[in-house]
């Protein structure tokens, strides 16, 4: 029996697990050399260990691994896990797992190809992730691939789109912070738009779009024996937490406020590992400042559908799996939210299902079935 059992459950969110030459191996001649070997200055959680110049896992920590039947989830995490790094590894994981299909994202590349100040280093670094990434999925229909593209340079940017939805990749994921000092509603970005709604790829938001950390002075607090949990790739502290969404919920309100979604009313979108608590307050903040400033801001008065309209219909949010998915669900609309497992990395828990079981218990039958694979599908279309 797989974990999910007969339940249809569709996982918007797992990651593979660079190893040091997951970049290397498929840059151009001319960038190669300039890229860092992911995973070779990482330590503890990150550190690749035995696995290091490894194609899949040893014989021995392959049977364990396979033992674990319908509790993969409890087992090993990060490059431990089953899949982690090797593409026939995934499929089986994804067997023994149950979920329909899966989208897989990388794990140690985000800063790098989203915020290095040197464009080439940030462009190349995208390209080589992207065809790692479609070399990962490519042998299983079942696992959508996540190319990475900065928008900076919106002809560069259209580029390796192109190349993206060439290679089979199935969304693309973006920086949250302002691409090339403007806004994501820029004209300038309207062929970017236009090529992902015509594609029927979805953008995407994750963790990792923009800093983590709240700001180093926030951290000085003068207490020697307090400490923190941050650090690290994707590692950050409680502080970290009260902020993470602040750069997704700005992108996306600007996105919406400068006509976006209107313009282009078939678009979709995903914030993915950022939480959800925080998007019905987002939502009415939105419908608020249309209705309140459409006088002096006359383009808001031409938006033909309520920011709340557009969101219900064009976006998608994975909660986390310690939100009260009920709860926020009965602030906003069951239409947004989709179940993730963040698998193989520790966040996700090793009960990620009965987690998100237990916070949706009080929903609706149909609004459970919209959670667990209905608005997956919606982003996903199979």
């Amino acid at each position: 029996m797989a974990y999910v059992g007969e339940r249809v459950v569709y996982d918007a969110d797992s990651h593979l697990m660079e190893l040091p030459n997951y970049l290397t191996d498929f840059a151009d001649p001319e960038i190669r050399d300039r890229l860092p070997a992911i995973g070779a200055t990482t330590t503890g959680l990150f550190d690749p260990g035995e696995n290091r110049g490894r194609q899949a896992h040893s014989p021995e920590n392959l049977a364990k691994l396979l033992a674990l039947g319908d509790n993969l989830t409890r087992g090993p995490k990060w490059h431990d896990a089953l899949g982690s790094f090797n593409a026939d590894e995934r499929s089986i994981a994804l067997d023994m797992l149950g979920f329909r299909r899966q989208v897989i994202f990388s794990s140690l590349c985000a800063r790098l190809i989203f915020a290095d100040p040197d464009l080439d280093i940030r462009y190349g670094a995208a390209q080589a992730q992207n065809r790692a990434m479609a070399d990962f999925v490519g042998g299983d229909d079942r696992l959508i691939g996540v190319g990475m593209v900065p928008l900076d340079d919106p002809g560069r940017a259209m580029d390796e789109i192109r190349d993206c939805l060439s290679a089979g990749l199935g969304a693309i994921w973006i920086g949250a912070d302002s691409p090339g000092r403007r806004s994501p509603g820029h004209p300038l970005h309207d062929p970017i738009w236009t090529l992902l709604q015509e594609a029927g790829v979805p953008f995407i938001l994750h963790v990792g779009s923009a800093s983590l950390a709240i700001d180093d002075e926030w951290m000085n607090d003068g207490r020697d024996d307090h400490v923190t949990a941050r650090g690290g790739a994707e590692v950050i502290g409680s502080k970290d937490l009260t902020v993470i969404h602040h750069a997704s919920a700005r992108f996306i309100s600007t996105l919406i406020l400068d006509g976006v979604l209107e313009q282009f009313p078939a678009l979709k979108g995903g914030v993915i590992e950022i939480g959800a608590g925080w998007v019905p307050d987002m939502i009415r903040r939105l419908d608020f400042a249309a209705e309140i400033w459409a006088k002096s801001e006359p383009q808001l008065a031409r938006m033909q559908r309520k920011p709340s309209e557009q969101i219900r219909a064009q976006l998608r949010f994975t909660p986390y799996p310690f939100e009260d998915v009920a709860a926020i669900v009965g602030e906003s609309y069951p239409e947004l939210y989709m179940f993730s497992s963040d698998y193989p990395h520790a966040e996700g828990g090793r009960d990620p299902l009965g987690r998100f079981t237990k916070s949706t218990e009080a929903l609706a039958g149909r609004d459970q079935e919209l959670f667990f694979h209905r608005n997956f599908l919606d982003l996903y279309p199979d």
